[in-house]
């Protein structure tokens, strides 16, 4: 297949407008690689959630993932989070689904196993390749302390992100940092992906909030990059608030343990989404004090559900011009228990209006989103109306 030219990314400030009504998609062959369980993360949520909403416009997708069933898949624990596994795929399955299919185009979700059998299935295709990059994963290792894993985990991802950008014929990313970051990794060319949100959580009906700040909620992966000791601190400094923790992770025991002895925080484990939506329907408030966070989608998906964002600077979330006006900021120098204050004094008039054109914001970032997706869709489709026979 011919690589289209490079061009300049989609800037933040313009991807927003697009236009109202959806266009008629037709028929398209899309295969979505993931190394990542549809509902154990981010990455995994996003892509469910992009498959549902392809289908609903008459796509054909497949997504290849783990499901996480006994015997299925051989796995291994990924090295700092034994809570989270590498899981190796089978050959036999990708090659049915994929000479099956047929595809125009696949789209790799992450460096990993799956991800580098699907771009090596996506060149003897012939099918355009788009990487999703959502996390970097090699910066993250650092955060970790033992020097063997941490060299490992380097080593590892910077060869799987290399092999991805040489073959890719479109990086897709999701904040402007991560844009560059590509660029810099040796992506040929790079646009920016908006983030999707779950279609139950834009159909269904939303709860008012309290009018005062009473329940504080946060939602991730229990990790050194997540900062949640900070959260925990500021439950013990903030008692006549409720704080909920729900995720997994390798501190999964610490919190686990201070939420036993805190009347104020309570930690639920890991939630299905179904759960995590009711979570945040329950809550006033969600809280993402991250050190590295290339977007914050949980963040997003409580705006989708009329709910107030906290989230500290670190997260790309606070790129998007869009969705920055409708957020609250963790200072680089204030506590997260000062922050959480500071919102819970404004008027309840105030917040409510926050929320209510939060979630404004993020029903028009899912639709620039999915039209986005129909824009690069729409280039393969054509592209393969005229590849010579």
């Amino acid at each position: 297949m011919q690589r289209a030219a490079a061009k300049q990314p989609l800037s933040l400030e313009t991807f927003m407008d697009a236009p109202p009504q959806m266009p008629s998609a037709g028929i398209g062959k899309i295969a979505i690689v993931s190394d990542s369980l549809p509902e154990r993360n981010g990455v995994g949520a996003y892509y469910q959630d992009l498959v549902d909403q392809l289908a609903d416009h008459g796509y054909q997708t497949e997504f290849l993932c783990p499901r996480g069933q006994r015997g299925e898949y051989l796995k291994f624990p990924l090295p700092g989070d034994s809570t989270q596994r590498i899981w190796i795929p089978s050959p036999r399955r990708f090659r049915a689904v994929m000479r099956g299919l047929q595809p125009e185009t696949v789209v790799v979700a992450t460096p990993g196993p799956y991800g580098l059998l699907g771009c090596w299935w996506a060149n003897r295709l012939d099918a355009k390749l788009v990487i999703g990059f959502h996390t970097h994963f090699s910066g993250v290792t650092d955060l970790y302390h033992n020097p063997f894993l941490r060299a490992f985990s380097r080593f590892w991802f910077g060869l799987a992100d290399k092999i991805l950008f040489r073959y890719g014929d479109l990086v897709l990313a999701n904040s402007q940092g991560m844009v560059d970051l590509a660029y810099r990794l040796g992506a040929k060319e790079v646009d920016v992906m908006g983030t999707l949100v779950p279609r139950a959580a834009l159909v269904e009906p939303v709860t008012p909030m309290r009018q005062q700040l009473e329940r504080v909620l946060f939602a991730g992966r229990l990790a050194p990059e997540k900062n949640i000791q900070l959260l925990i601190d500021a439950a013990a400094e903030l008692p006549n608030i409720q704080f909920t923790i729900a995720g997994d992770g390798p501190l999964k025991a610490s919190v686990a343990e201070q939420a036993n002895r805190s009347p104020n925080l309570e930690y639920l484990g890991w939630v299905s989404r179904r759960e995590l939506m009711a979570q945040v329907d329950r809550a006033d408030m969600l809280v993402l004090p991250s050190s590295v966070e290339s977007f914050g989608t949980v963040a997003l998906e409580a705006m989708v559900r009329q709910r107030l964002a906290l989230v500290s600077n670190a997260c790309g979330i606070v790129d998007w011009p869009g969705l920055a006006d409708h957020l609250y900021r963790i200072g680089d120098s204030q506590s997260v228990a000062d922050a959480i204050r500071d919102v819970a004094g404004l008027a309840p008039g105030a917040r409510a209006a926050t929320a209510a054109a939060a979630r404004d914001a993020a029903v028009k970032l899912n639709h620039s989103s999915l039209m986005h997706w129909f824009n690069q869709l729409r280039k393969t489709e054509a592209t393969e109306a005229v590849r010579p026979a």
